[in-house]
Formats: C-alpha cells, structure tokens, sequence
C-alpha cells in the first residue's frame, strides 16, 4: 500500500508541474486517503504484534 502512495504523490507532482491541477488534486486526494489508511493498519498491526 505504501507503494501506491508513493505513485499517486509522483503522479500528483508530476501533473502539478505540468499544470493539470484537476489530475494533480485528484491524486494527492488519493495518496491522503490511503495513508492514512495504511496509518491505521500500521498502527492495528503494531497494537496486535505487542499484545501477542
């Protein structure tokens, strides 16, 4: 997951750089949403790892 965050953040400055500011904001939308996603499961799979 952490690699497709990475790839929708290059994608977002690449577009940004270019000017498609429509491409550019939908992908940094979608790189946020899944780090924070992939900030939940890291922090449930830490949480699950202490307790075992």
């Amino acid at each position: 997951m952490l690699t497709w965050i990475i790839i929708f953040l290059i994608i977002a400055i690449v577009a940004g750089f270019f000017g498609f500011g429509g491409v550019a904001s939908t992908s940094a939308g979608i790189a946020r949403i899944l780090f924070f996603i992939f900030i939940v499961l890291f922090i449930g799979s830490l949480i699950m790892h202490l307790v075992s």
